[in-house]
């Protein structure tokens, strides 16, 4: 593994969370997914050799729990899971070259050597600890076959983890008045013996890790809280009949979380034995120097970055070089809940007769991979219709069409170097995005280019002009629109495609790499078609009609309607303790004494001591402002800039940790949530 730029010459690879092979999907699951598909196309598009793999995971409790509830075995009911799993994420353009599951015999022999070999290395012991069981069916209740009451927090808790309240990870034993979900009986706590991982042991390995890990901020900076306080060892077993043994112990079987990772390793082998090593060699990635990225929701951050890099280093494996950790995706403003049937599911998506990649750039770029984005199809429609038909898709319509009529394809003359030089521009800040782990900024780049390209063709007006000058134009019109095929494919792949065979280039757009962008284009092709459709205002209502019935059928059918059913992979809604509203009011006069604008971050970076403090730079339209908030471990710094937010500008001036601050970011909650406008206001607009 290496730290280095881009394209590198150690094989990558691109691993996306396991899902649970216990529900259907909706298309907030599908945000890491089509995240972690564009990333691996990124990389491909630098020349790094890359595998993109994944796999459902059959095993644990959610599933195990799910399958008794509908009386079938846990591998039928998960099977069924999985093979749906496998049609649908190719329907999004979300292509593994690798898909497998963890009941697999290749993850399921490495998974078990991976356990010998931590027990040979004196990592593991055994332990008694109390777990909880039914007295009337006199049978365990592992993880999720439990309920009671955090620990921590106070909240009701599933048995592995406080889902409802502070989210804490839980073992074995902790949760306090448990109850059993098979009977619904009071649990009583039993001694057992289980095998732990001697995590603390690893404790100094893991500072230096979390040190050097690249990705988000926030996977950085979430597990510290565990990795700098006192670290307990970790239980590895469960009683529980599903799941993979614990080698030579038949009443035992490993915690779902020691064998999910495992199949990362797992399905990279299994493609490398497909192409064989000389295509890609799986041990030179994981055993020697490779690139690991793993792409995963926020939810499970401390198990890619303290119990499996834990686990990894304990082997003799290589360590992950970065891991980026997405935010939900809400769904007007509140979270997707499958128990009443608030989401919008892959498959109706599908049915509507939607173009995938419409999905696939408004889940990337909406704003920042850790930040969570909001779902609402008047947003949807707005983004469609503003960036994709009113931007790129004029700017390469128009484009194509001008030079189909006039030329029968690309004139006969050179690019400009103006235009080569902002394509160039184009790809270095594709690159950037790359190193920086930005699917936003990897979106943005086609449809700059393509706004460049409007302002380009309307600021010649080429109808105006006689050749060779309208020849000129025209030819750097259609290299931009060349670039944008090569630089849109990561996000939008079919897209790109149908837009690099209306160019009438030979092979496919998914195998150019970046120097395609400025090479020269077909000299001849055919009357192009529209990229995209407009989406009017008729079908919104219809589809917001859809789904309010959707809805309310879920609630008349008694669905829970305060937190996602136990067993979904879905986040509950989080509780949130809200201040009472505040019953002193204040006049108009007052309030006009505030001066609140819209600013663009410019500049963000960390002030040196301070663990919380970052220095902004925002333009304020009439001039640019030093502003401190404390948002450095609440949002990925390299990502902020270009960010609209709302600033509080005639608050007194502050000094923090020596450094001025005039003026104050606007944000929500605890989280940080920054404040910024519906739409498109420009810097200096002031808030009324």
């Amino acid at each position: 593994m290496s730290h280095e730029s881009f394209p590198t010459e150690n094989p990558a690879v691109v691993t996306c969370g396991l899902p649970y092979a216990n529900g259907d999907l909706h298309v907030g699951h599908l945000r890491t997914y089509v995240g972690g598909d564009a990333y691996a196309r990124a990389l491909e598009k630098l020349g790094q050799a890359t595998a993109f793999v994944s796999g459902s995971d059959m095993h644990g409790t959610p599933v195990a729990v799910n399958a008794w509830r509908e009386g079938v075995s846990p591998e039928e009911f998960a099977l069924r899971h999985h093979e749906k799993y496998a049609e649908t994420f190719p329907e999004f353009d979300v292509e593994f070259d690798n898909y497998g599951h963890t009941r697999e015999e290749t993850n399921v022999e490495l998974t078990q050597d991976f356990v010998r070999e931590l027990d040979d290395g004196g990592h593991i012991y055994e332990k008694e600890i109390e777990v909880a069981w039914d007295p009337e069916e006199d049978q365990p209740l592992p993880d999720r076959y439990v309920e009671g009451t955090c620990p921590y927090c106070g909240e009701h808790a599933r048995g592995d983890e406080c889902d409802e309240g502070c989210g804490r990870h839980l073992e074995p034993g902790e949760i306090e008045n448990p109850t059993s979900v098979i009977t619904g009986n009071p649990a009583e706590y039993r001694t057992r013996e289980h095998e732990f991982l001697r995590l603390s042991e690893f404790q100094d390995y893991l500072g230096e890790f979390i040190d050097r890990l690249d990705g988000t901020a926030n996977a950085r900076n979430q597990p510290r809280e565990w990795i700098e306080g006192e670290l307990q060892d970790w239980c590895i077993t469960r009683d529980l009949d599903w799941g993979i043994e614990y080698p030579d112990e038949e009443d035992l079987v490993l915690y779902v979380w020691v064998d999910a990772p495992i199949e990362y390793v797992a399905s990279t082998k299994q493609y490398s034995e497909r192409v064989d090593t000389d295509g890609y060699d799986w041990e030179e990635v994981w055993q020697d120097e490779g690139e690991i990225v793993h792409i995963i929701g926020r939810d499970i951050i401390q198990h890619h970055t303290v119990f499996w890099p834990a686990v990894l280093h304990g082997v003799g494996y290589n360590e992950p070089r970065s891991v980026m950790a997405s935010g939900f995706v809400n769904l007007d403003g509140k979270g997707f809940s499958t128990s009443r049937n608030r989401a919008v599911w892959a498959d109706d998506y599908l049915d509507e007769g939607f173009d995938t990649d419409l999905y696939r750039y408004y889940v990337t770029t909406g704003t920042g991979f850790q930040q969570d984005v909001d779902f609402s199809w008047e947003r949807f429609a707005e983004r469609v219709n503003g960036e994709l038909v009113g931007t790129l898709g004029n700017f390469c319509y128009r484009s194509l069409l001008f030079a189909h009529r006039n030329y029968d394809g690309t004139p006969d003359s050179e690019v400009s170097a103006e235009i080569e030089e902002r394509i160039e521009d184009a790809i270095e800040d594709f690159g950037d995005g790359v190193d920086g782990y930005s699917v936003r900024a990897i979106g943005q780049v086609p449809v700059e280019l393509a706004q460049f390209g409007n302002e380009y063709i309307q600021g010649h007006e080429p109808w105006k002009l006689d050749d060779p000058e309208r020849g000129t134009v025209i030819r750097d019109c259609v290299q931009l629109v060349k670039a944008i095929a090569v630089l849109a494919e990561p996000v939008m792949p079919s897209t790109a495609e149908r837009l690099w065979s209306q160019l009438g280039e030979s092979g496919s757009v998914h195998d150019a790499t970046l120097d395609a962008a400025l090479d020269a284009p077909s000299a001849n092709f055919d009357a192009p078609e529209e990229l995209f459709e407009k989406i009017d205002d008729d079908r919104v209502a219809e589809l917001n009609e859809e789904l309010e019935a959707q809805i309310a059928a879920a609630s008349e059918d008694g669905a829970d309607d305060t937190a996602d059913e136990a067993g979904s992979d879905d986040a509950a809604e989080p509780a949130v303790d809200l201040p009472a509203l505040a019953d002193e009011r204040i006049g108009f006069e007052a309030f006009q004494d505030l001066d609140i604008r819209v600013g663009e971050i410019e500049l963000a970076e960390g002030i040196e001591g301070a663990d919380d403090l970052a220095r902004l730079e925002v333009d304020l339209g009439v001039e640019t402002r030093q502003v401190v908030a404390g948002i450095k471990q609440l949002h990925g710094l390299d990502e902020l800039p270009g960010t609209r937010v709302v600033v509080l500008a005639n608050i007194e001036k502050n000094e923090l940790f020596g450094v001025e601050s005039n003026g104050m970011v606007l944000a929500a909650g605890e989280d940080a949530d920054l404040l910024t406008t519906h739409a498109d206001s420009v810097p200096g607009t002031k808030i009324r």
